[in-house]
């Protein structure tokens, strides 16, 4: 797998906000541009804070999908 289509998984269950923006940005911030950041969160809030965090700080959210309690976000670190 080349960097352009790799992606880290990040699994912030039963953390409560504002902890899984926070830590996604953490992560966010080590990565390489291009690389995409799977967060899988338990907290129903971070179905509204993790869109606004991507639009707010220039990140792609490419997916937002709900599989039983857990919400999953794909979001792309900018170019």
């Amino acid at each position: 797998m080349d960097e352009s289509h790799a992606e880290i998984t990040l699994d912030l269950s039963g953390l409560l906000c504002p902890l899984p923006v926070l830590k996604a940005r953490k992560q966010l911030n080590q990565m390489k541009p291009g690389i995409v950041l799977h967060v899988i969160a338990t907290d129903p809030m971070a179905a509204i804070d993790m869109p606004h965090f991507c639009n707010e700080h220039g990140y792609e959210l490419l997916s937002q999908t709900k599989d039983g309690l857990s919400l999953n976000f794909r979001i792309r670190k900018a170019l």
